[in-house]
């Protein structure tokens, strides 16, 4: 498995709240209530959160600040979403995203 972000530099990550779980991709994994989506991405081991569109390649975690797109997943429906500094709330659906648009990869 990975590592949950504990102490950012630059992120507020507030001591863990309720544990709750989230979907991603169709499993569910847990997470903590407000902690970054990203973290409780790391922690279970999952590091691409999106496909780029002209070579298909993975991204993943880059500057973990919310300044560039690489954490870019589609989340509640909403693509585009910056994991590193959204916070996770019980119930919440992620979905493996191609490109910045909105397509969702159903095969990953």
């Amino acid at each position: 498995m990975g590592e949950r972000i504990e102490n950012h530099i630059i992120l507020d990550c507030k001591p863990a709240g309720q544990k709750i779980q989230i979907t991603v991709d169709g499993k569910k994994i847990p997470a903590y209530d407000g902690e970054p989506i990203l973290s409780a991405l790391l922690a279970a081991g999952i590091k691409i959160n999106r496909y780029t569109v002209k070579r298909h390649e993975p991204r993943g975690l880059f500057c973990g600040i919310g300044q560039c797109t690489d954490c870019a997943m589609v989340v509640d429906g909403i693509p585009n979403v910056r994991t590193c500094i959204t916070p996770a709330h019980d119930g919440m659906v992620v979905e493996t995203q191609d490109g910045l648009s909105k397509e969702v990869r159903h095969d990953s």
